[in-house]
């Protein structure tokens, strides 16, 4: 690799090597390894709804006989503490009576849960009715509300929707509005509705004076998660990193603040230039201290060790995989940051020698110039590849060259111009001389 003198050498020179992406890191890292989710830890994370449907998306995905029934046991345990009889008999099925009778159809529960569950709607719609006909928008709000939540406990998840909707029109301060907000949001993130949670954060941010920090936060994190979903990563790494500190364990329901490291950290890697620098942001070192991966993987990509941040990223994905939200964009992040990566290991240099930059990147040179063969057809990065020598040789050279012609040209041509001008002036005076001459030479 070389500086910009085309005339120096092609082989690299240790401290490049170093600096852009090689070499051994002598720093202290903390010893991680492509370690099995530890499924009890990760459930702590969170609560309610979330931490159930969270151990069942693991239980189904992670393909480890031990984990999943451990995930399994967890959510049993769970929703026993709630009233969501559908969500326990689907559990059940999935448990196939693996962990014993301790773990089976509890039949005796499931009935006592469904005949409450009839004796409180009853009364629900009772009090409803009776709201409606006084016509007092408080009352008739809160029962709109209490709808909401029983249908939310009970897991049907677009009756409670429509019921905390219904409440707007009965909203009489912005504190109802931004409570109609947050729990449209919580019941759309469940649903994976995630158009209606991108209208409901607008909605609840057009009540500045009811907005505390928290709330704020809350929003972020909500809104990051539209965006995430729908693949507009630099805005989802945006609302993330804008989270506030004191969003703290108050949104377990919805997110922890784990999720905001690292779903923020990797689509800011994914989808920021390099100027925009994600360890600058000092709310959001807060959150990267919880996860000590992900704030190695941005500390080792800005400072330049690919090597480093692809080990610590192959680690981390099986579980990543395991998150509920993250999943499906796992592989799109990684592409992204990788080819960012490449990007900017060769910018600043005339000539790139391959073998040195796949072992940096700890690939083989063919697979190196295919990822680097295809960034070049996208215009991602502005050189051409001599594969005979299995060096890259950067395009702004031949621009600087094309430039100097330019450059010689234009001179040229404003040479040849003001030598015009010059003939045209000098023309001009001699028409209007032999004009002022004329009349005199008849005198002779």
């Amino acid at each position: 690799m070389e500086g910009d003198d085309e005339t120096t050498s092609v082989t690299m020179i240790d401290d490049e090597i170093y600096s852009n992406g090689g070499g051994e890191d002598k720093r202290s890292k903390p010893n991680l390894s492509s370690e099995l989710l530890d499924v009890e830890v990760y459930a702590g994370l969170y609560s309610g709804r979330t931490k159930i449907t969270r151990l069942m998306f693991v239980a189904d995905r992670c393909g480890n006989q031990v984990m999943k029934l451990d995930a399994l046991r967890m959510a049993y345990d769970e929703i026993k503490k709630g009233e969501n009889t559908n969500l326990f008999k689907e559990v059940v099925e999935k448990i196939d009576g693996k962990l014993g009778s301790e773990y089976c159809l509890d039949q005796i529960w499931v009935d006592s849960v469904d005949r409450k569950a009839e004796v409180r709607k009853e009364k629900l719609e009772s009090e409803l009715n009776a709201y409606r006909t006084n016509l007092i928008k408080e009352s008739i709000r809160m029962g709109y509300n209490d709808f909401g939540d029983f249908y939310y406990s009970h897991g049907h998840l677009g009756d409670a929707f429509k019921n905390y909707a219904r409440t707007r029109d009965y909203c009489t301060t912005s504190k109802h509005i931004l409570q109609m907000c947050l729990n449209a949001i919580l019941v759309s993130i469940e649903m994976g509705q995630f158009t209606h949670v991108a209208t409901y954060v607008s909605k609840a941010e057009q009540t500045p004076d009811a907005l505390d920090p928290v709330a704020i936060a809350k929003l972020r994190c909500a809104a990051g998660l539209a965006h995430l979903e729908s693949k507009k990563y630099k805005l989802a790494a945006r609302k993330f990193l804008e989270t506030g500190p004191e969003l703290g364990s108050t949104y377990t329901e919805v997110i922890a603040p784990q999720d905001v490291a690292t779903y923020g950290g990797l689509c800011a890697l994914a989808s920021f230039d390099r100027a925009d620098k994600v360890i600058d942001n000092f709310n959001f070192r807060n959150f990267l201290e919880l996860v000590p991966e992900v704030r190695e993987i941005i500390n080792d990509f800005y400072s330049s060790r690919y090597a480093s941040c692809l080990e610590f990223l192959e680690n981390l994905k099986a579980n990543l995989l395991l998150d509920i939200h993250l999943h499906d964009h796992v592989e799109t992040l990684y592409s992204q940051i990788r080819h960012k990566a490449l990007i900017q290991y060769t910018h600043p240099f005339v000539s790139v020698d391959l073998r040195m930059m796949a072992d940096a990147f700890k690939t083989d040179v063919s697979g190196l110039e295919k990822e680097l063969e295809a960034l070049i057809t996208d215009n991602q990065i502005q050189a051409r590849i001599d594969s005979h020598n299995k060096i890259l040789y950067a395009r702004h050279a031949d621009q600087r060259n094309s430039t100097f012609k330019n450059v010689l040209q234009s001179g040229d041509e404003f040479d040849r111009d003001v030598k015009s001008m010059l003939l045209r002036a000098n023309v001009l005076k001699f028409d209007t001389g032999s004009h002022h001459r004329h009349p005199h030479h008849r005198k002779f």
